[in-house]
């Protein structure tokens, strides 16, 4: 199974439609997991429009978009237990550290967040943590980024990073 990982699209204002890159990048996928701040319906439909979408909701979704996605959640795929989480809120200090709290005593095998707009891909107390950064708004990234979760007999997990404005994505 082939899942593309999209965070932080803040459609419309970073964004009026999905960007060329990304767009071509989940081609395929059969599924997408969105960590929250699609902003408005507007990038769920965009989603859609490509593959089914499960999603959370984040601190800049209207109420629309809140009514319609949790705050987190937990799916199982291929054997795989993933935690899909926005991590805005808890007490931790760090995003990822929030992103963990919210599924404490929880066996999972990866958990999602978004937020920062930093893309990460790391391990803490036995748990792999997944951040696809934002494929609009990369703020004091380099570049735009989304991800990619490979489920077969391994949980594989990567990054792909591209500039708006060139045509190809880097290889």
């Amino acid at each position: 199974m082939r899942i593309g990982v999209v965070s932080d699209t803040h459609m419309p204002r970073m964004a009026r439609d999905l960007p060329e890159p990304l767009r071509r990048g989940l081609a395929g996928v059969d599924l997408i997991l969105h960590a929250g701040d699609f902003v408005t319906e507007l990038a769920v439909e965009a989603l859609e429009r490509v593959a089914p979408v499960i999603g959370v909701a984040g601190n800049n979704d209207d109420a629309g978009i809140r009514r319609r996605f949790p705050a987190r959640q937990v799916i199982e795929h291929a054997g795989f237990r993933i935690g899909l989480v926005h991590g805005h809120e808890g007490r931790r200090r760090t995003t990822p550290e929030r992103a963990l709290e919210a599924f404490e005593g929880e066996r999972l095998a990866l958990v999602v967040f978004g937020h920062s707009h930093i893309p990460l891909l790391d391990e803490r107390d036995g748990v792999r943590l997944f951040n696809p950064g934002s494929p609009t708004d990369k703020r004091r990234q380099s570049r735009f980024s989304f991800g990619i979760l490979e489920l077969g007999a391994h949980l594989e997990a990567r990054h792909e990073f591209y500039d708006r404005k060139r045509a190809e994505m880097p290889k």
